[in-house]
């Protein structure tokens, strides 16, 4: 059996002094007619990066309109997770072939956890390339049940070729497939329905509840972090896509106009990133012994309050991603009132309105310009970062991506 992710109970009621009643009328109104249905999705991780955290909020809130939802993962080695790290940078466009051997390991894993696969489902959503697969070898062996969604949380407009065509037969089994953007479609799917769905943050999450300022002010000293100086925050993945040299190169050119700015990275390392180990090494060798640059994670103590903390003490979040799926952490930091510098790439796009609620930029130079611009002129931070905050409340927020969903499941029934 593959195995279960426990999640802490969620209750629906407790989001309507956020998002007010008609929103949460209009929730129980689409799951009245899904209650017992049983909800299965699948991904290849527990941890680390937006897809578990998105589960951990979701499935609960699911159960608490009364479906029957869960969450599982596969199984894999080491060499399983990088052959799909390999394959997931190649869908992002890095000129990565996809060989022989690796679509052969990809397959037997896959097949591996098919094995492992056992009840039936009403809906099964599947995440990601990871997965996707599966759906093929249950197949062969007669156990297709239900309705099955394809959910691709990545940006693959720029897909290499190989990678794309290798998965797109097993895209084609499912009855639906969802992507963030519509411009996220590689080629023509023939899949029954394509729905858009952008992802969210819970705002009632440990990780988006700002700290009281003793216990912010505490948990910045225990890292070393000055909280009077300013502060460039990147919260992501040690990851090529997110750009953590150019982010340093940033720092280092807004340093030498104001220099007591400070440099925070804070990164989850997942168990399904093994590429994640390389480019924190090389990252650590690139910012040399300055005392400025702090490199953070999940494995010196780094959780979701921790996280809140130095959103909330930042003075301008950066996200310099070269391709982004989404980027909550985008979400996350303008959901606290900040303002956020980010690049002009994929999901980033559907939560920035240049110069309105945050700046978009194209190479290192412009996102200086724009964090040099924001800390000589902190009322502009503070117009950006009420409008920032104003844009997650109406269009990122957990309820509208549950909505989302029990719309899908409607018309799928």
């Amino acid at each position: 059996m593959l195995r279960e992710v426990p999640v802490h109970p969620r209750h629906i009621e407790n989001y309507r002094g956020v998002v007010g009643d008609e929103v949460i009328e209009g929730l129980l109104a689409a799951a009245e007619g899904l209650k017992g249905r049983r909800v299965l999705h699948l991904n290849s991780t527990a941890y680390g990066g937006g897809v578990a955290e998105i589960l951990y909020n979701l499935v609960p809130l699911m159960r608490d309109l009364g479906l029957a939802a869960e969450w599982r993962v596969i199984q894999g080695d080491p060499e399983f997770f990088e052959v799909t790290k390999f394959m997931h940078n190649a869908l992002q466009g890095m000129e990565i072939p996809t060989t022989d051997p690796m679509r052969g390991k990809y397959l037997q894993v896959v097949e591996e956890n098919a094995r492992l696969f056992e009840g039936e489902y009403d809906f099964v959503v599947v995440h990601d390339p990871q997965p996707c697969a599966i759906l093929s070898f249950l197949e062969r062996r007669g156990m297709r049940r239900g309705r099955w969604i394809w959910r691709c949380h990545i940006d693959t407009t720029m897909a290499q070729e190989d990678a794309w065509e290798f998965l797109l037969p097993y895209i084609n089994l499912y009855d639906a497939a969802v992507f963030t953007k519509d411009d996220y479609i590689k080629t023509p799917l023939a899949v029954g329905r394509v729905a858009f769905i952008p992802p969210s943050i819970d705002p009632l999450s440990p990780k988006n509840q700002v700290p009281p300022p003793e216990a912010l002010r505490e948990i910045l000293a225990e890292y070393g972090v000055d909280r009077t100086r300013p502060i460039l925050l990147q919260v992501s993945r040690f990851d090529p896509w997110k750009d953590p040299l150019g982010v340093v190169d940033t720092y280092r050119m807004v340093k030498e106009d104001f220099p007591h700015v400070q440099l925070v990275f804070l990164a989850s390392m997942a168990s399904d990133d093994p590429e994640g180990w390389h480019y924190y090494e090389l990252l650590n060798r690139y910012k040399g012994k300055d005392p400025d640059i702090h490199l953070l994670s999940n494995l010196q103590g780094v959780g979701n309050l921790e996280v809140s903390a130095f959103q909330a003490a930042s003075t301008v979040v950066l996200q310099k991603s070269l391709r982004e799926g989404f980027g909550l952490t985008v979400t996350e930091a303008m959901w606290k009132g900040k303002p956020v510098v980010a690049g002009r790439v994929g999901g980033i796009l559907l939560q920035i309105d240049d110069g309105e609620n945050g700046f978009l930029v194209d190479d290192i130079g412009q996102c200086a310009d724009r964090v040099k611009q924001l800390l000589s002129d902190p009322e502009l931070g503070k117009r950006v970062g009420e409008r920032a905050h104003r844009k997650v409340l109406e269009r990122f927020l957990i309820t509208r991506h549950l909505l989302d969903y029990l719309e899908l499941f409607n018309t799928l029934t």
